[in-house]
């Protein structure tokens, strides 16, 4: 979620870089996280430090020794104020998998970031909401032509006060790609003081009901006609998540593990409502609270819900990408459709972006911050190859140490 910078995400995550750093690729593969992989992901925690990484088999062949391609990025996030910072970059699933990390886990005891640690994922979450979604509709359960109004649980306004704003013109395509102008919540004066700086603090428990955060959404004016222009608003996932619950008569989350997280074996990521706590292990969460730098591990998530509430690691984000994007979740229609940047001129597909790499490779994925968290995942057309990262911190001062991330590892597969 965005705090006052003009990033286009809140509680939940900024949007996708620029238009400018982002442009067109085509899907990832399937590869799934195979037996004896864990063990290595631990291996691979013994073995790195500071970014300097020993890739270990994960079970059969020749240990490889690839380069640490992201470590020098890694260390240009935690120079611009991150504690710490990771990756995971893995290649035909698991294979060659190889994490770095630079940095601390733990300010105060030192702890480095291990790849079993879990960590708040932001705005990560809407990729697998807009999946369940578009599953919803193969199954002809919804129409991206349908009206956000005509699929709500009972007690949830679809208008503001004096109509200022309102569901019934808003479409699911447009919630989908930004494009429905709903303001968004996290943005309302009153509530972002409570979320981020001096009020996180005293706010930090607080708990949140969908239906009362889209009601600070439309008690704003639009920000745009429906259907006009991109603008980024956490509100749009908020909806979907009830939309989900209306079409199934299940919470969004049900949805998810049922559809998502057991299929993929994803058996460290959750949604955790108004718990929180992290799941063991995991470091700590840094945000800055004016001049400080304040521990933000512990929080209320219902802030966020459907629209940046999840917690993961770096293994489930990759085992993830790759069964979306290679088809494992979605049919070819539908995949199509996550894609299409079309109505966005560029920025945002139906839940992923694209992003145009300086040495011209295309990699699709998406990003996510909240409060002490940043994480991102992006992968090539094939999906063999996928690289998530993360930092613990949402502090960080703009995205192109990140994008730095991505080129360090994409650009040098290209290099002879």
């Amino acid at each position: 979620m965005p705090k006052r910078s003009p990033r286009p995400a809140a509680t939940a995550a900024p949007g996708p870089p620029p238009p400018a750093v982002r442009r067109r690729a085509v899907a990832l593969s399937g590869a799934l996280l195979r037996s004896g992989g864990l063990a290595t992901l631990a291996a691979l925690a013994l073995a790195a430090c500071a970014g300097q990484i020993r890739s270990v088999p994960l079970a059969h062949g020749t240990p490889e020794r690839p380069p640490a391609t992201t470590a020098h990025a890694l260390h240009r996030l935690v120079d611009d104020g991150a504690p710490g910072a990771a990756s995971l970059i893995t290649r035909d699933g698991f294979a060659a998998a190889r994490y770095s990390t630079a940095g601390v886990a733990d300010l105060r005891t030192g702890r480095r970031m291990a790849p079993q640690d879990h960590f708040r994922a932001g705005s990560l979450t809407k990729t697998l909401v807009a999946t369940v979604v578009l599953q919803l509709v193969a199954e002809g359960r919804l129409t991206l032509h349908d009206h956000a109004a005509a699929h709500l649980p009972p007690g949830v306004p679809a208008t503001g006060d004096g109509d200022r704003s309102e569901l019934r013109r808003v479409t699911i395509r447009q919630l989908l790609d930004h494009t429905s102008g709903l303001f968004n919540y996290t943005q309302d004066p009153r509530l972002s003081k409570q979320l981020y700086g001096k009020g996180f603090g005293a706010h930090r428990y607080d708990s949140h009901t969908p239906a009362e955060l889209l009601r600070i959404a439309l008690s704003h004016p639009p920000v745009a006609a429906p259907g006009t222009r991109y603008a980024y608003s956490n509100t749009n996932y908020l909806v979907l998540g009830l939309v989900i619950e209306a079409v199934t008569g299940n919470p969004y989350a049900t949805e998810i593990r049922r559809r998502i997280l057991v299929p993929a074996r994803l058996d460290h990521t959750s949604f955790p409502g108004t718990d929180p706590v992290l799941p063991e292990p995991h470091g700590r969460a840094y945000s800055r609270a004016g001049a400080r730098r304040v521990d933000a591990t512990s929080l209320d998530p219902s802030r966020a819900g459907a629209a940046g509430e999840m917690v993961t690691t770096l293994g489930d984000l990759n085992r993830f990408f790759a069964a979306l994007l290679g088809g494992r979740f979605l049919a070819p229609r539908q995949m199509a459709q996550i894609r299409n940047e079309k109505g966005t001129d560029g920025a945002y597909g139906l839940g992923l972006y694209a992003t145009r790499l300086s040495c011209g490779v295309t990699v699709w994925g998406h990003n996510g911050d909240i409060n002490g968290s940043y994480a991102r995942t992006a992968g090539t057309a094939d999906g063999r190859h996928i690289v998530s990262y993360r930092a613990n911190t949402d502090a960080l001062p703009d995205p192109a140490p990140g994008t730095a991330v991505l080129t360090a590892e994409f650009c040098a597969a290209r290099r002879p």
